[in-house]
């Protein structure tokens, strides 16, 4: 149903959604009225809630309740009502601060995500960097049972992912050696998109002229870098937070909201449809294939990027809450984790690089 949201209708829209986030409590008429800077009576307000509840903007819990709003309300307020808090000097200061702490040892994307869900009272969520950006190192295979290779994927910043293949038959070790002489020569200085990329196109054009050796090298270079990982380098921390939240009080949410956190993929699969975009997304319950399939969990999710990776997004950091969640705080806090994890990585690599 279409509905003209006019000055008023986005004034009254704005105030009980910002009180919903702060209570969590139905939304009524007199509360908006005493509250808020409304210049309306509250009968007038009560009809123009009426109003935006037929368009369905909000819903009652019962005849006698205040409103709550919908999925759809809460993309309105995203946006085009909500007004962002911009982070203080201090609480740079102060988050800066951390990072350097965080640095000096441990697991830098594991505190990361301890030190977000801190800050917003929530689930947070930090996806490692993706390998497509990065610049590899080595590409090995390991013969693990007839007809199956492991792959182990080193790259420039030292990350490492295994990956199995199967194989219609095994190469010997004298092979595999000359095997990796020969991706040794074409991996340098490039990433594993371009890496993938090159061998597809000298597989298809160069197919005649490629000796049998070279072939089966950027065959099996190919089926490593086309299958998935092991392992999804993800790293979850606030859960109990989010488990406490009163939204997921429900049994039968709970058990999604749980088996999210514990499979993980679909999660990644979220943040990972980010990537392509620069700034902060939000991901609501209700939008068709976007959302986690737990009513009431909303996602908020930044990019960052690698030095050296061509402005391309190499990973995710997220928060995991209620549609409730007080998005013009925690956005900011997402944005700037984003770019603090990318400054960290970057500065790291440079070090690294120095030492060598």
């Amino acid at each position: 149903m279409s509905f003209d949201l006019n000055a008023r209708a986005r004034k009254i829209l704005y105030a009980a959604i910002t009180e919903f986030i702060a209570t969590g409590e139905p939304v009524g008429s007199r509360t908006l009225s005493r509250k808020y800077e409304i210049d309306l009576s509250p009968a007038s307000i009560r009809n123009v809630l009426a109003d935006l509840e037929e368009a369905g903007f909000f819903h009652q819990p019962h005849a006698s309740a205040g409103r709550v709003p919908t999925d759809r309300a809460f993309r309105v307020f995203i946006d085009a009502l909500m007004q962002i808090r911009e982070i203080s000097t201090d609480q740079r200061t102060t988050i800066e601060a951390r990072f350097e702490d965080i640095g000096k040892g441990g697991n830098f994307l594991r505190d990361t995500a301890r030190l977000l869900s801190g800050l917003t009272g929530t689930a947070a969520v930090i996806v490692a960097p993706r390998l497509e950006v990065q610049q590899l190192k080595q590409l090995r295979f390991i013969a693990t049972r007839p007809g199956e290779l492991l792959c182990v994927i080193v790259t420039a910043k030292g990350q490492v992912e295994n990956r199995f293949i199967q194989v219609e038959s095994t190469p010997d070790n004298d092979e595999l050696q000359r095997i990796h002489n020969l991706l040794d020569d074409v991996l340098e200085g490039r990433s594993l998109a371009e890496v993938r990329e090159l061998f597809a196109r000298r597989l298809k054009d160069l197919r005649d002229e490629l000796g049998a050796l070279r072939r089966r090298a950027f065959e099996l270079g190919q089926a490593a870098l086309r299958s998935r990982p092991t392992v999804l380098d993800v790293f979850i921390e606030g859960q109990s937070q989010l488990l406490d939240k009163p939204e997921f009080a429900d049994v039968d949410r709970l058990k999604q909201l749980v088996r999210v956190l514990e499979e993980r993929e679909q999660l990644v699969g979220i943040l990972d449809r980010t990537l392509e975009t620069r700034g902060v997304q939000i991901v609501l319950p209700g939008e068709d294939g976007g959302s986690l399939g737990v009513q009431q969990l909303s996602v908020v999710t930044a990019p960052y990027q690698l030095d050296g990776a061509g402005g391309l997004a190499a990973g995710s950091v997220g928060v995991l809450g209620p549609t409730r969640m007080d998005y013009p705080s925690i956005v900011p806090m997402v944005q700037e984790t984003a770019r603090q994890v990318g400054a960290y990585l970057a500065r790291e690599h440079a070090r690294r690089e120095n030492d060598d």
